[in-house]
């Protein structure tokens, strides 16, 4: 069976993204690094709908326990393999860069761009063997265009954007894509403080986003679709440009 792997699939965005590739008929296994209530509880979700997931659970920042734990999974499952990944997991410590202190920028750096490289990297090679795979990053209008306070997650996520590209060249021949979902303002954990009332005047669809929304365009990236489309950002943020 070929599996679809969600990082941060306990969040709302990723339980989005979780149920939308199991309804297109994938096997889901959903992470998560500390909430395991919560990816359960999409688990189950996914279950009560008739699909198929499980959870699967490390420290995206660590390379060896990601490894460990991947190569775990293949070991018990020798006849399937992970040929759909999401890098969705990611967090934020926003501060301005004249009070950020080193692990403000360490950890966001850590969790958000070199995840990129330790969760894709012991999946790359079965897709390369498989000739077939699907790789979508979730990304970041701060990475597109830079926003005050968020030095360190728009780096990241620039680095993420820049990382796409360039994977995409490599393995298109494969027939392996290699795109990014850019979301803007999306209601989740990330939002919830946010003054939506305020924020909304600058976005011209005048509300925020919904995880589903987001999510949509992942099962299409995902899909035979998209086959000729690799190395992109999309954007999915109500028109909210600089």
């Amino acid at each position: 069976m070929e599996y679809a792997l969600i990082t941060g699939g306990s969040g709302a965005l990723g339980k989005a993204i979780c149920i939308k590739l199991a309804e297109m008929g994938y096997p889901i296994i959903v992470h998560y690094n500390s909430n395991e209530n919560s990816a359960k509880t999409v688990v189950e979700e996914i279950k009560e709908k008739g699909g198929k997931a499980e959870t699967i659970k490390f420290n995206v920042s660590d390379f060896n326990e990601v490894k460990n734990t991947l190569n775990s999974w293949q070991e018990q499952h020798p006849d399937d393999l992970i040929s759909v990944l999401v890098n969705n997991a990611g967090i934020t410590k926003d501060t301005l860069m004249v009070w950020m202190e080193e692990n403000d920028w360490k950890d966001i750096i850590d969790t958000n761009l070199n995840s990129f490289y330790f969760v894709t990297s012991p999946l790359l090679q079965k897709m390369v063997l498989n000739k077939w795979g699907r790789i979508v990053n979730v990304v970041s209008l701060s990475g597109q265009k830079g926003l005050p306070g968020q030095v360190n997650y728009s780096a990241s996520k620039a680095g993420v954007i820049g990382a796409t590209k360039a994977l995409a060249q490599e393995v298109g021949k494969k027939k392996i894509t290699v795109n990014a979902v850019s979301p803007g303002y999306i209601s989740s954990e990330m939002t919830k403080d946010l003054d939506e009332k305020l924020l909304r005047k600058n976005i011209p669809a005048n509300r925020f986003g919904k995880p589903e929304e987001v999510a949509a365009t992942v099962g299409f990236l995902v899909s035979e679709g998209a086959a000729y489309i690799t190395g992109e950002v999309i954007s999915v943020n109500g028109g909210l440009y600089t």
